[in-house]
């Protein structure tokens, strides 16, 4: 097999939480293009078909379904890995890419906010990967890949509940590493830094911050959408079968400082 084809993803099945918008919307449409068949999932069933309807129009052949779930609800994590399984013929990939961040100084949050951030950014990671857990052992084959942040390893102010979460995936990456390495189960973490997502609007617009940004990146400049799926596609490949446990940073230079 050449390197090229170690990279086809044809005759695999991925689910991809929050892959109806961002960054998810992007490794979901990477996957498919790969040739995976591809599950998505938004909080909200229209978005979800939505977003499936596009990526089916865009790639040719694709199949792609798209499932309301919120992931920090574990019986509704367990029913997208079993609507997947049943709808698309199997499981092979999982991209946990669901997130939130809600910003500002720890004496001006909420615990509840903080609580909330927690449930989808760590929860809800758990919970896809411990729905995911049975089928992809018995199979001896499975690709992980969690969505962490930059913030997984440097920290910035006003960032205490998006900072904790993101250290805890890269954490729990290690250890499901670890514990399904016997499986023949990779479990690595991506660690993007500022792209322009929806979830970054508000930092993207604001002159003074965006500077501020710009000028911790070596490369001058956020990134854009379509420089994350290859990555996806690489951690999600037979072209990563010896790497497991890392978390690769795709910061424009960030964290070499």
């Amino acid at each position: 097999m050449s390197v090229l084809e170690k990279f086809r993803l044809d005759g695999r099945v991925a689910l991809v939480t929050g892959g109806n918008r961002g960054l998810g919307r992007q490794m979901a449409q990477a996957l498919a293009e790969a040739g995976a068949a591809v599950a998505l999932t938004s909080r909200d069933q229209e978005r979800a078909d939505q977003a499936a309807r596009e990526i089916a129009e865009s790639v040719a052949g694709a199949t792609v379904a798209g499932y309301a779930c919120e992931v920090s609800n574990y019986d509704q994590s367990a029913q997208a890995v079993e609507r997947t399984i049943a709808d698309l013929g199997g499981l092979h990939i999982v991209v946990n890419n669901a997130g939130i961040n809600i910003r500002g100084p720890i004496d001006e949050l909420a615990p509840e906010e903080f609580q909330q951030v927690i449930d989808t950014n760590v929860t809800g990671v758990w919970n896809m990967c411990r729905a995911a857990a049975a089928h992809l052992k018995a199979q001896r084959y499975g690709r992980v890949i969690n969505v962490g942040s930059t913030l997984s390893i440097i920290a910035l102010p006003e960032r205490t509940p998006y900072a904790s979460s993101k250290g805890a995936v890269l954490q729990m990456t290690r250890v499901l590493a670890l514990e399904w390495a016997q499986y023949g189960i990779t479990v690595n973490a991506m660690l993007p830094g500022p792209f322009s997502t929806e979830m970054n609007l508000a930092l993207e617009q604001d002159p003074e911050k965006y500077r501020e940004f710009i000028a911790r990146i070596p490369l001058g400049r956020w990134g854009d959408l379509d420089e994350i799926g290859g990555l996806a596609v690489f951690l999600a490949s037979d072209a990563s079968s010896f790497v497991t446990g890392a978390g690769m940073t795709v910061d424009g230079g960030w964290t070499a400082h």
